[in-house]
């Protein structure tokens, strides 16, 4: 693929926000490390660098060399990209005399090919603290605010730009069109990476790469798996074997209905109820990050065995998507605390199978495209995130056969309410929460001492960040009667409020 666009990564946290502005310009980009340049460079039309939380000034800034790209390929740096632009190229950067931080409007705009329709007065995001004070010699100012003078620029012949706000950023209210102008218009890319594209390269390259040989996939009924399973199967058909595995820790009715789901798409599934398998394992257990390894292990095991019925199987499909990717490869390194509770952690090494990921490159939104393309059903494709150790990290406290039926009433009532009301679409992920506390309640003319749940709702476009659902009055209350009616052993609803960040989107 050559129509394509380079980001490097200098550890800013909307690096992957730029990302999806390029894509949602119907163009491939690919993030990668500052310090982890490609070596074919020449295999991208233009690059992007990104803003970072470090000074340019500082002895421990990122300083990539840079002598590949610069004058050959179209180049803009934003905001610390910018500033770096500048500062090692003759230019001057200095502390702000004040932050400068959040939204700004463009006082002076100079007509030119990267500024095309942005117009005066236009918002832009700023964040940072540093500024440029004066411009590399042969270059000239593009753009100013009141307080920022080079609040974009361009140098060695129309070839490296750089801005100092944040056009990826929705506050930025022309950034989409300023990035158009650049990619399009300057750097000569051709917009034509769309979710068909991607269907059709996708399926021919897994015909060229998988052949004949057999690939098992570990399907959890979720988007992720589900559509890599459509693309395996239109590129090797019955060669791919899905297991699905109840691990006792699903929604009502689940392993049932998503088995019935799946015998409509044509796919290969095998379901296996372990369910007693892992609540015997999980037994007495109450610290989180425990608890996720028991579920983890269990599943292994049971993958393993169901695994080894398939003969001759060569590959292990995962639903990988470019978010994981991303921060497997971040500035940073891969994180601290890896992601215990993912389906299949561990499985390559363990089962000494090679690895296929059909969507690696995609984000969460762009996989539900082409799900869309693949013509799957709206139930699976606009089904909420659910976590891979399913209830057993909204049940706070020891995991029991009661827990898990009194959770998965709740949370049945409070799903099917979302979509009654007409707000489940609304909704990026929601699901309730039993808390490990007791609390004094009043039905009839009796007092109970029972558990208490909290329901959570979020709205966001990948997990990165999330902000709470503002759900009617009415409903909640609605929801609460219900749960607190129909399940035995509940008698206080709680609402979640809290964002990530601070918080998270699951408890545990």
């Amino acid at each position: 693929m050559q129509n394509k666009v380079l980001i490097l990564d200098f550890g800013s946290q909307y690096t992957q926000l730029i990302a999806r502005r390029v894509r949602e310009l119907s163009i491939f980009c690919e993030i990668h490390p500052f310090h982890n340049i490609p070596e074919n460079i020449n295999t991208f039309k233009a690059v992007i660098l990104s803003g970072s939380p470090y000074s340019v000034r500082a002895d421990d800034a990122p300083h990539p060399d840079l002598s590949q790209i610069r004058s050959k390929i179209p180049l803009l740096g934003v905001c610390y990209g910018a500033q770096y632009l500048a500062h090692f190229n003759g230019g001057a950067v200095a502390p702000s005399d004040t932050r400068e931080y959040g939204r700004a409007r463009l006082a002076q705009v100079v007509p030119h090919a990267f500024t095309k329709d942005i117009p005066l007065e236009s918002q832009v995001w700023m964040s940072h603290s540093d500024t440029i004070k004066k411009l590399p010699e042969h270059a000239t100012q593009l753009a100013s605010t009141s307080d920022v003078a080079n609040a974009a620029y361009v140098m060695d012949n129309d070839m490296t730009y750089g801005i100092q706000f944040h056009p990826e950023v929705y506050h930025s209210t022309d950034g989409k069109q300023l990035l158009q102008n650049f990619l399009v218009d300057i750097a000569g890319i051709n917009p034509d990476w769309t979710s068909s594209a991607f269907v059709e390269t996708t399926v021919t390259a897994l015909s060229e790469e998988l052949g004949q040989d057999k690939v098992i996939l570990g399907l959890s009924g979720g988007v992720d798996s589900s559509v890599a399973a459509i693309l395996l199967h239109k590129a090797i058909g019955p060669n791919l074997h899905c297991i699905f595995v109840n691990n006792g820790l699903l929604r009502k009715n689940e392993y049932d209905e998503v088995l019935e789901q799946y015998k409509g798409l044509g796919l290969n599934v095998k379901g296996v109820d372990a369910s007693k398998q892992f609540l015997d394992a999980l037994a007495g257990e109450r610290d989180p990050e425990t608890k996720r390894k028991i579920i983890g292990k269990v599943f292994i095991d049971v993958f393993d065995d169901e695994s080894h019925k398939v003969e001759g199987a060569k590959w292990l499909a995962q639903g990988t998507i470019y978010p994981d990717v991303i921060e497997s490869i971040s500035v940073n390194g891969p994180s601290a605390t890896i992601k215990s509770h993912h389906n299949v952690g561990g499985l390559p090494d363990f089962m000494k199978l090679k690895v296929v990921e059909p969507l690696k490159m995609l984000f969460k939104d762009e996989v539900r495209r082409v799900g869309a393309t693949l013509k799957m059903p709206k139930e699976i494709l606009g089904r909420h995130p659910f976590p891979g150790p399913g209830l057993g990290i909204r049940i706070l406290g020891d995991i029991t056969a009661e827990n898990v039926r009194m959770l998965q009433e709740a949370d049945a009532l409070f799903i099917q309410g979302l979509r009654d009301h007409g707000l489940y679409d609304d909704v990026w992920q929601a699901g309730v929460m039993l808390l490990p506390v007791q609390s004094v309640g009043v039905m009839g003319d009796e007092r109970t001492y029972e558990k208490c749940v909290a329901l959570r709702a979020v709205t966001s476009t990948d997990g990165m960040t999330a902000d709470w659902v503002h759900l009617p009055y009415a409903f909640l209350q609605e929801i609460s009667n219900q749960i607190i009616n129909r399940v035995p052993g509940i008698n206080r609803v709680v609402y979640d409020i809290s964002s990530k960040p601070p918080a998270t989107i699951e408890w545990e």
